[in-house]
């Protein structure tokens, strides 16, 4: 403590006083004491407690702000200071000067706060003062995390299902969630047979998810709502929000039958079409043309169909003859919509790899792959001409529009040799969600080779290095296998506890 004079009252010539009090000699001051009986007369930090209590929730790890507003702030931060001074009554009387934490054990619960503060006695002498208030830490639970950690409650419930016999669009859902993080708010996740529940606090956060997904992927969307109670007197009503979402039941590389009020609306595209990609549209390419089109969430509900194939139905053939298609004879199948510059119409003959060396004619077909296909190589398609479809609009279709065989992608070899050679991985909200999505892996595993195959659907997907990985001899590696180079791959976050003893 001392006392700070003001220069207007300095007495020209160095003149002297004695102390009332104690009659030392002093400059003279308004008071005419000395700092001794100053500091034993007057205290200016009284009325201001030197002992306070902050409440720190455990599970977010945040301190309260009252009434009622949760914080977080790290140890010695300037937010935690604010907050300190925010719980001191009285410091409005006088004028602070500095403030700083004092060094506490970590571990003690313990803070304290170093407050110096200046403030008028005596017959407007200015004195000036340090002294430390000591805060202890009481362990208090907040309402999200009291929400959350009482059992099955929630206020709003978003339902996400599929009726498709593969969950590679729910793999495709959980990365797009994870690189925006919209799972921020979820109380809770669990797998169901046919999709997945988002558990959430408020009616609010609900709806972000459901925009969310509704931005991603094509959906149709319903809600309904459930009076849980009711105060006469304040009016309030307390509702219980469900929001059931239902994706299209198409996936990448599934086949499809269009109506035929659809295909004229598509510019004449031919029924039978290959699903490319399901994103935020669904794009259909037409194997015969080359067409391609995007097609809408609104614009498929209004005209629904189902999948007249699945990736689980796949046959295996051998390429044994391929001729390009020229340009005068694509006009033979003419369309209005816009050609695929990225695929190549070509005419092509395969056998089955199960009956290659017998007796078999190869069959005829048109695929889009002619960019990618040479005699000798193993393409994946559907045998449609032996199939049993149970589709309305494909028993409405003239039978000479219906392929024998159609191809949709070509088969990279063994796929244990393409996981050994696989240096990346990806990250997943839970793994007990990702063992709930479906008994087996190979339905992921379907997954991971569409993210090698096609670049533009793993624009969206966050893909991380895999240091664990063996690396595998590059002799072994098919130089045509498609890869994902390092410039695609984010280096994951690892965080170590590091040895005090070796710095």
């Amino acid at each position: 403590m001392e006392y700070i004079s003001p220069e207007s009252e300095t007495t020209p010539g160095g003149a002297r006083i004695l102390c009332c009090q104690c009659a030392v000699p002093i400059e003279p001051n308004p008071s005419n004491m000395c700092v001794a009986c100053l500091r034993a007369n007057v205290d200016i930090s009284d009325g201001i407690p030197k002992q306070g209590t902050l409440f720190f929730c455990r599970g977010c790890e945040r301190y309260l702000q009252p009434p009622a507003e949760w914080v977080v702030a790290a140890l010695e931060s300037r937010e935690l200071l604010a907050l300190c001074l925010k719980r001191l009554k009285g410091l409005n009387r006088v004028k602070l000067v500095d403030a700083g934490f004092a060094w506490t054990e970590p571990h003690s619960k313990r803070i304290k706060v170093k407050l110096t503060v200046q403030g008028e006695v005596m017959g407007g002498a200015v004195l000036q003062q340090t002294f430390i208030v000591e805060f202890s830490i009481q362990h208090q639970m907040c309402d999200a995390c009291h929400r959350s950690e009482a059992q099955d409650y929630w206020r709003a419930l978003v339902q996400v299902r599929q009726r498709a016999n593969n969950r590679k669009t729910f793999y495709y859902l959980e990365q797009l969630i994870l690189k925006h993080k919209a799972h921020e708010n979820t109380l809770g996740i669990k797998p169901k047979h046919d999709g997945l529940d988002f558990f959430y606090a408020t009616e609010n956060h609900a709806r972000k998810m459901v925009d969310f997904i509704q931005s991603v992927l094509p959906i149709k969307c319903q809600h309904s709502k459930k009076l849980i109670s009711h105060d006469i007197h304040s009016n309030v009503y307390n509702y219980k929000f469900t929001f059931s979402i239902e994706i299209v039941p198409l996936s990448k590389d599934s086949v499809v039958c269009l109506p035929k009020k659809l295909t004229q609306q598509l510019g004449a595209i031919s029924p039978i079409c290959l699903v490319n990609r399901v994103t935020s549209t669904i794009h259909l390419i037409d194997a015969k043309t080359g067409q391609v089109c995007d097609l809408s969430s609104t614009v498929y509900w209004r005209n629904p169909f189902t999948p007249i194939c699945n990736p689980k139905q796949l046959v295996e053939y051998i390429v044994m003859d391929i001729d390009i298609l020229k340009e005068h004879e694509k006009k033979a199948f003419p369309g209005q919509g816009m050609v695929s510059s990225k695929h190549v119409v070509a005419d092509v003959w395969v056998v089955k790899a199960s009956e290659l060396g017998l007796d078999v004619s190869p069959v005829h077909t048109r695929t889009h792959l002619g960019h990618i296909l040479k005699p000798g190589d193993t393409v994946l398609g559907y045998n449609i001409g032996d199939s049993n479809v149970n589709d309305s609009n494909f028993d409405k279709l003239d039978p000479s529009l219906v392929p024998d065989v159609f191809l949709v992608k070509k088969f990279y070899g063994e796929k244990s040799a393409r996981r050994r050679a696989r240096a990346w991985k990806l990250k997943h909200m839970a793994e007990e969600l990702h063992e709930g999505l479906s008994s087996t892996n190979e339905d992921y595993n379907d997954f991971l080779d569409d993210l090698e195959e096609d670049p533009a659907f793993r624009q969206n997907v966050n893909i991380f290095k895999d240091e664990q990985k063996i690396p595998v001899d590059t002799d072994e590696i098919d130089p045509s296998l498609p890869r994902i180079t390092l410039a695609e791959m984010l280096d994951d976050l690892v965080i170590e506890d590091v040895d005090m003893t070796e710095v």
